[in-house]
């Protein structure tokens, strides 16, 4: 899940003091990273510059926070041979949706001749940091991401609408990402089931239900070592009661799952670019590598691209959908050059049936 919380307060302390021990020697250096940018990520005088701001803004930025599904973040616990992967897998996805955002949801607004204007903006710095634990102790992976409200060289701050309005995108961009990963990095693969709900392939269900996640009081700021966290894990483990497996879907792991992706636009009036690249990445079972999302989205719906900020072009469901095409030819190819092949054989029968209604008008 990605989740945006607004920061009016430069104080970085909760994350360069948590050192993140209940995952030492599972992750690579320390819990804190730089995405762009440099610097001790342990010193709250160099983090708190990421968060660029204006004067007249009370906003100083924003910490995006990306956590991985429960299932995901239980492999920590029941499989630590395999969470180096299991965290790489979050990085990577973590900057793939961190990128996304960058790429088409920081603006600049501005106002001329009566008119507003989404100017492009980046970032000039961003850390994050990765934790292992929530408030209870339990297995909860999740990154805090820290940007600046104001983009690098602009005078004002970002347009928070669009930052807001991209989030479910980029949480479906992370998601389908980690799921993608998770398979390249380890032996476990995970999948999206039609409700929305991720599954790891051959995990027990009961370890969701030892670890919920859902507590009736939030929970004190936990700063435990790796060995305790390892004996609270093992005696949590102690409890742990068989719930039996979920199947993996039949479905092809390297097409659409068309029935997903219609689902997820219906009652829509149109369509904009974030709104099918959430629904493509959800219906994308198994997972699908960002940057082969976003190529397949710039070839099947060539005239969403360049789309940034909130006033992007729109098409309709019925363009989007394209539901003729896939009964006729099947479900669209997550990967190259089966979508190409795809792709060639709808425009063969565009043209065919553009001759026919040539001929028919003579």
């Amino acid at each position: 899940m990605l989740r945006l919380f607004v920061r009016r307060s430069d104080d970085v302390r909760y994350f360069t003091d948590d050192r993140a021990r209940e995952i030492d020697g599972l992750r690579e250096g320390g819990p804190g990273r730089w995405l762009r940018g440099d610097g001790d990520t342990g010193d709250c005088r160099q983090v708190a510059r990421v968060l660029q701001t204006t004067e007249r803004s009370a906003v100083k930025g924003y910490d995006i926070v990306v956590a991985a599904p429960r299932p995901v973040s239980i492999l920590l616990a029941v499989d630590p041979a395999h969470g180096g992967g299991v965290i790489e897998a979050h990085r990577a996805s973590v900057a793939a949706a961190v990128d996304y955002l960058e790429r088409h949801a920081v603006v600049v607004r501005d106002r001329r001749h009566g008119q507003d204007r989404d100017g492009a903006g980046t970032w000039r710095s961003i850390v994050a940091y990765t934790h292992g634990v929530n408030r209870h102790g339990e297995p909860h992976l999740h990154d805090h991401v820290l940007v600046g409200a104001r983009p690098d060289g602009a005078g004002t701050v970002l347009d928070s609408r669009a930052l807001f309005a991209h989030a479910t995108a980029a949480d479906a961009l992370y998601r389908a990402s980690l799921r993608y990963e998770l398979a390249e990095r380890t032996p476990w693969s995970a999948w999206r089931s039609f409700e929305g709900v991720e599954h790891v392939v051959g995990l027990d269900e009961g370890y969701r239900v030892l670890w919920g996640g859902h507590h009736r009081d939030r929970g004190q700021k936990l700063q435990w070592g790796r060995a305790e966290t390892v004996t609270a894990w093992a005696k949590d483990l102690e409890r742990f009661e068989p719930e039996g497996f979920l199947g993996a879907p039949t479905r092809s792991r390297t097409s659409l799952d068309e029935h997903s992706f219609a689902g997820a636009l219906e009652g829509r009036p149109d369509v904009a670019r974030r709104h099918v690249l959430q629904a493509w990445s959800n219906a994308a079972s198994f997972g699908q590598h960002p940057q082969r999302a976003d190529a397949a989205l710039a070839d099947l719906f060539p005239s969403l691209g360049g789309a940034r900020g909130v006033r992007e072009p729109t098409i309709s469901v019925r363009e989007a959908r394209m539901t003729s095409l896939v009964r006729e030819h099947g479900p669209r190819p997550l990967e190259d050059p089966e979508l190409a092949r795809w792709r060639q054989r709808s425009r063969e029968r565009s043209l065919d049936e553009s001759r026919d209604r040539s001929e028919r008008s003579r």
